[in-house]
């Protein structure tokens, strides 16, 4: 048997954990998805984890899953179908099944699909494999809790504490699987656990346990894979998520700009990551405080922006609504702050644990009165390094509130990531005072070029100034009602973001002769520049247009959307974007391609309904509606 075992190279593989929200799947694919990065291999990841504080054991609603695609080179997105998946008990197969590939191998704890798990599970008979209609061959059923106990039974651990090691032994199939080294896994765990030697050295036994049983009875599979790395860049690279990202986007800013980085903030999923990182980086001059409501880490972030910090403030959808009349004593006052935005669904306090696009406009327009501000989306886990680094930059040198756009899928999801050299990133130049303006300085002075105030810090001698929510008249600074004082800086206020320099839109794909230009802003991304591949694979014309700078728009918007018969704007949520661009430009109206399921696009989904785009005839300008450019 062991001869006829291969090993087979593969370009790139998508594995998906699944069990109870406390089986330990996102530990397990996290692992994975270190060990996989730190051999240079290409990551994406997407966690999808239950809202319920604890769901009851076995429950359908309960079912807490985590997918990685693992690639040779770089890969864009976690892939719509997993080539293996791990089902920990009857409800994660029941739940995950249709995220599995035809063809896939399938890994299950044999323990957990008793006649009491099918129940829960809404089986409808003891023959589960044949109700959903899988292959058995297709099956690895392994005892994963009888082997795990029989593993630590000399251990003295308690049953409760054996259980919670089940995912170490389907961690450790899976690493058999694709000859994954199992000391970077050991490594991993020796740190997790370093205050906790004996839990780590059970899990570390019982990962060998579950790549020896691999080994052993080679799992009825004929093959076991390997994805070799084709990262030509040298570095050093780590595994990253889009909240550890941005966090550390924030400090490089700081460092950069040699001011010290305050944030203010009040727990909210899923951005609560946020706050927890930084906290732990006191050394580097980071205070970080957790305040009792939202408004309250907005206002504190305000205080320290206008003490001299870097200040910034997180949270997600529903904590926008709440901070938006602080925001805009940020924005009147002038003053540099950021507000992290991790969009989640809503309305309300929706789907807390899910993904969507659905705060554009909320950022855009979701205050009273002319209240302009930055922002920028970005586009990956990665990506929110650079997107944070470049809000601060923005908000530091243009005197101004910045909104930063990720979301759940790209805070929570991770990718392989090259640290920079903190010396190359772009230079931070706060808009301080001059020296000439010294004891004639008044709040309102702009530079004439950017119109961006200058930021005196209070205590500094010749510098005394007031700010507030009040109109200010702007020569003096001194609290005005008079109606062309006022329309005179709400036109300074608008004009200061419209002129703040961006870079010019990109087209990637077909540029020049493409029958199809696809539109979208953010975490989309990597979807949409897979389906475009796909697409352009099938013989199709086709570009791709994404905004990371939605506020203001790049300069040269209106000319590249212009230059495409059709344009179709596709984004996770009812058309904000769409929106926004029919408001700038004249006579635009895209195509739209919209979904709010709290879940990421599906390359193969974007790909049928473009192709019938393609297919289809240009409407005459003067017929249809609206609505007849809704995709469907």
């Amino acid at each position: 048997m062991e001869e006829q075992i291969e090993v087979k190279e593969l370009d790139s593989v998508v594995v998906h954990f699944s069990g109870d929200s406390g089986d330990g799947m996102q530990l397990a694919g996290n692992i994975f998805t270190t060990v996989s990065a730190s051999v240079g291999n290409g990551v994406s990841t997407f966690p999808d984890y239950p809202a319920d504080i604890r769901a009851p054991q076995g429950s359908l609603t309960g079912v807490s899953g985590f997918q990685v695609h693992i690639g040779a080179g770089k890969v864009y997105t976690p892939g719509d179908r997993c080539d293996v998946l791990v089902a920990m008990n009857a409800a994660a197969l029941k739940m995950q099944y249709k995220h599995c590939k035809p063809n896939g191998t399938i890994i299950i704890d044999t323990d957990s699909f008793g006649q009491r798990d099918l129940q829960k599970a809404e089986f409808r008979s003891d023959d589960y494999l044949a109700e959903m209609g899988i292959d058995p061959d297709r099956v690895v059923a392994c005892p994963i809790t009888k082997m795990v106990k029989d593993c630590l039974a000399d251990t003295g651990m308690d049953n409760k504490s054996m259980l919670k090691c089940r995912n170490m032994f389907a961690l450790g199939l899976v690493c058999w699987l694709f000859n994954r080294d199992l000391e970077l896994v050991n490594n991993y765990l020796e740190t997790k656990f370093k205050k906790k030697p004996a839990i780590a050295e059970a899990n570390i036994k019982v990962v060998r346990a579950g790549y020896d049983y691999g080994h052993n009875v080679h799992a009825s599979v004929p093959n076991t894979y390997r994805i070799e790395s084709k990262i030509k860049e040298p570095g050093r690279y780590m595994d990253i998520t889009g909240n550890k990202a941005t966090a550390y986007g924030l400090m490089a800013a700081a460092e950069r700009a040699g001011l010290r980085l305050f944030l203010g903030s009040y727990p909210i999923t899923p951005a609560t990551d946020i706050l927890h990182e930084l906290a732990k980086h006191k050394s580097m001059g980071v205070t970080t405080v957790q305040c009792e409501d939202e408004i309250a880490g907005c206002a504190s972030a305000i205080g320290a922006a206008f003490a001299g910090a870097l200040a910034a403030t997180s949270t997600s959808g529903p904590g926008i609504c709440l901070k938006s009349e602080a925001m805009n004593l940020a924005l009147i006052d002038e003053l540099p702050l950021v507000i992290i935005d991790v969009q989640r669904g809503g309305p309300s306090t929706g789907m807390p644990t899910k993904s969507e696009q659905t705060d554009l406009l909320q950022v855009l327009y979701g205050r009273n009165g002319e209240s302009p501000m930055p922002v920028i989306a970005a586009t990956s886990p990665t990506d929110c390094f650079d997107a944070a680094y470049n809000a601060c930059k923005i908000a530091l040198e243009h005197m101004t509130p910045v909104v930063l756009l990720t979301d759940a899928f790209i805070a929570n999801g991770s990718s392989a990531w090259k640290l920079p050299n903190i010396e190359e990133l772009p230079e931070i130049h706060p808009h301080f005072v001059t020296e000439d303006q010294k004891y004639k300085y008044t709040p309102y002075k702009r530079d004439p070029e950017t119109l961006a105030r200058y930021w005196a810090i209070p205590g500094t001698e010749g510098y005394a100034h007031i700010l507030g929510g009040l109109e200010k008249d702007g020569e003096t600074g001194s609290i005005s009602t008079d109606p062309e004082n006022h329309d005179k800086m709400d036109h300074i206020r608008w004009n200061k973001v419209a002129r703040i320099p961006v870079p010019d839109l990109k087209v990637l794909g077909d540029e020049d002769d493409a029958d199809l230009l696809i539109v979208g802003f953010g975490s989309t991304y990597g979807h949409l520049y897979s389906a475009m591949e796909v697409l352009r694979g099938k013989g199709h014309k086709v570009a791709l247009a994404q905004f990371k700078y939605v506020n203001p728009l790049p300069k040269n918007t209106a000319e590249v959307l212009a230059r495409y018969k059709k344009v179709v704007v596709a984004e996770q949520n009812l058309g904000q974007l769409a929106a926004l661009l029919r408001i700038r430009m004249n006579h635009f109206a895209p195509y739209q391609y919209n979904q709010v399921k709290g879940q990421p696009f599906v390359v193969t989904e974007l790909v049928t309904s473009f192709e019938k785009l393609l297919k289809a005839p240009l409407p005459k300008e003067e017929t249809g509606t609206f609505y007849t450019k809704i995709l469907e």
